[in-house]
């Protein structure tokens, strides 16, 4: 479809009031390993980020990475083994996780946001001990018993302290942070990190205005499949206990809820694969997703 000059020049007026709400804000933006398969998607998304930063807002990516390290995993003939639906993440697999996290993704991401106009800088979380890990512990009842038994995941960890020197040495520089989620142990070992809690952690710390989680799905549905455009913390917590909230979305809204609680304004779940989701979530007063509110 062609758009006339008109309509252009209309559409950034219309704009213009989301641009100033969100003037000189910071806005963590979670971007999943599943949308950066397609080059095409990922540079569309890099394109995005460079024109927030155009519009003095402060964007921070932080990425995943699953398809990419299950694909290199299989290349170098790591078995992944899993235990109570997680990946168990032994020396090897954590060597390769660094690897295609801290290396291939994230040179990839900062070379599309680069090509885009933009100066894009890559970092893990073990870059000036911004996040410290502790060893993630996680419980799985067994089937057959229906005892509780402590799942060890080996190197993954969840974020203990959080260290923004780095991040607020960047911002408002016309830089933009790229994030690998792969924090520092306190012994001065690597974690490896989920990156909706990465980014959330993230978020906290710098009390962002906006946590945008791109993933998959629409964003929060209701019983009847209907995407729910605004929830308070309570409501998440209600849908959470009644079930209308299951399966792989609950982590997400309680990394959302705990965001909210370490300060941020607005965290919102989105379908990555919408084109240019992020601008119609900021820019548009429809929004593109589920927004979770304090």
């Amino acid at each position: 479809m062609d758009v006339t000059p008109f309509q252009q020049a209309r559409i950034l007026a219309e704009a213009l009031p989301y641009m100033q709400r969100y003037d000189e804000a910071t806005i963590v933006v979670k971007y999943g390993g599943h949308a950066m398969g397609e080059e095409s998607v990922a540079r569309d998304f890099a394109r995005d980020i460079v024109l927030l930063e155009q519009t003095a807002i402060n964007p921070i990516v932080v990425h995943g990475g699953g398809p990419q390290i299950e694909a290199m995993l299989k290349k170098v003939g790591v078995r992944s083994q899993f235990a109570g639906g997680l990946r168990v993440t032994d020396e090897q697999t954590l060597e390769v996780v660094e690897m295609v996290l801290a290396g291939s993704i994230n040179k990839q991401m900062v070379g599309y946001i680069n090509a885009a106009g933009g100066k894009a800088i890559g970092l893990s979380g073990k870059d000036g001990n911004m996040v410290i890990a502790r060893k993630l512990t996680r419980t799985v009842v067994d089937p057959d018993s229906h005892i509780e038994k402590v799942v060890d995941l080996g190197f993954v960890g969840e974020p203990d302290k959080v260290d923004v020197t780095v991040l607020t040495q960047i911002l408002g520089r016309e830089l933009i942070p790229v994030l690998a989620p792969v924090a520092a142990a306190a012994n001065g070992g690597t974690y490896n990190v989920n990156a909706d809690t990465f980014a959330g952690a993230i978020a906290g710390a710098l009390k962002a205005k906006r946590l945008l989680l791109l993933t998959d799905v629409p964003g929060v549905l209701d019983k009847s499949k209907t995407l729910i455009k605004q929830l308070s913390a309570d409501d998440a917590r209600r849908l959470i206990a009644d079930g209308t909230i299951s399966g792989g979305m609950i982590p997400k809204v309680e990394t959302c809820i705990d965001a909210l609680e370490r300060g941020v304004e607005g965290v919102v779940i989105l379908d990555g694969k919408v084109p240019h989701a992020v601008l119609l979530e900021l820019f548009t007063e429809l929004g593109a997703g589920t927004l979770i509110h304090a």
